[in-house]
């Protein structure tokens, strides 16, 4: 329930009072002054507010009545109103009948004021209110059907198919602001931070978007994004729980694999991610040994970047050797070299698997 406040009272007076030549006073329900042109008055009690509290009519006090009552001088005092609901008194100081041109197109531009911030409550209240909402239904518990019954209520449509993205913010950049740019663009999307610099976005899967060039129009317009992580279509929340977890471990994946890279898409690095997410087990430490030995004796890197086009290009001998430069001869030469210094064939397709995975999970930089 609406309840007038200091901050909207003494606002209401001082829009007022930069038109009138008159002292302007707004009283609550209990006839408190809460705002005035006059400061000692404020949180003093109002006895002309009081009758029109009583009464729930305009009281006009002339200056013989006001000898008679406490803490009230001259005026007109008006019954607020907020959607037909008395929350407040209005009054304006001086001769009744100076006043009577001037105190309903007060009353009306005060109860236009009061209608504002009643709105922009509402707003407010209903953006918080969604926000706190998203990350309930992106929570582990999030499937009560109490929080999709009053998703749906505020027009959430947890119902639709969405695809996440998780955009990771260079210092200085407002993740709320890159959330208003995508709702307002994209209709129906959640957005939801989490951390400082970090914004999931879920736009509806049935809106077609071309990531490189959305990328490409955020930067036109100022916005630092290090990088973002798109997943794959979700159907239902439990989905989408799932590959929100998943564009997290895309993200921090990419962060310390690919630093050079700022697109990184689940359908591309879904397998590297999965192992990665494990990379501390054993099992996947001794993936990397092979490579380690490559390493070894790779001073300048030219086996390892190798051994990525190889991977990068399937394995196709041509296609490789022109993305290096170099003729398919060397290009020969490099890869018994590395099947000699690792110990696996990476002609063979379990060493080239092998050393695949391998790949995925060394740093970018290692190779350089």
């Amino acid at each position: 329930m609406f309840e007038l406040d200091h901050d909207l009272a003494q606002d209401i007076v001082n829009r007022t009072m930069a038109i009138l030549p008159y002292n302007v006073n707004v009283m609550d329900s209990q006839g408190l002054i809460l705002g005035s042109g006059e400061p000692e008055r404020i949180n003093t009690r109002h006895e002309g507010a009081q009758l029109v509290l009583a009464n729930v009519r305009v009281v006009e006090i002339d200056s013989q009545t006001a000898k008679h009552l406490k803490g009230v001088q001259p005026g007109i005092n008006l019954p607020l109103l907020h959607d037909q609901r008395l929350i407040g008194v209005l009054g304006i100081t001086g001769e009744p009948e100076l006043l009577r041109t001037y105190a309903q197109l007060v009353r009306m531009t005060a109860e236009m004021l009061v209608s504002q911030r009643h709105q922009q409550a509402e707003q407010q209240w209903r953006r918080q209110r969604c926000d706190d909402l998203l990350a309930l239904l992106l929570a582990e518990t999030g499937d009560s059907p109490r929080l999709v019954d009053e998703a749906q209520q505020l027009g959430l449509k947890p119902q639709l198919a969405r695809t996440p993205y998780l955009f990771e913010l260079g210092s200085g950049q407002s993740a709320e602001a890159l959330s208003a740019w995508l709702t307002s663009r994209y209709p129906d999307s959640w957005c939801v931070s989490s951390a400082q610099f970090s914004l999931l976005w879920c736009r509806p899967a049935a809106v077609q978007v071309d990531n490189a060039r959305l990328l490409e129009k955020l930067d036109g317009l100022g916005w630092n994004i290090l990088r973002v992580a798109v997943g794959g279509q979700a159907d239902g929340l439990a989905g989408l729980r799932r590959c929100y977890r998943r564009v997290g471990d895309l993200l921090a994946y990419g962060r310390d694999v690919l630093p050079g890279s700022r697109l990184l898409t689940l359908n591309r690095y879904r397998l590297p991610v999965m192992l990665w997410r494990h990379r501390n087990d054993d099992a996947l430490d001794e993936l990397l040994n092979p490579l380690r030995k490559v390493l070894a004796k790779d001073s300048n890197g030219q086996l390892l970047a190798t051994l990525r086009s190889w991977c990068d290009h399937d394995g196709q001998s041509q296609a490789c050797a022109d993305a290096l430069g170099i003729h398919r001869n060397s290009l020969r030469y490099r890869m018994e070299r590395i099947a000699e210094l690792s110990g696996v064939d990476p002609l063979t397709l379990d060493g080239m698997l092998a050393l695949y995975l391998g790949v995925q999970l060394l740093p970018q930089a290692l190779s350089k």
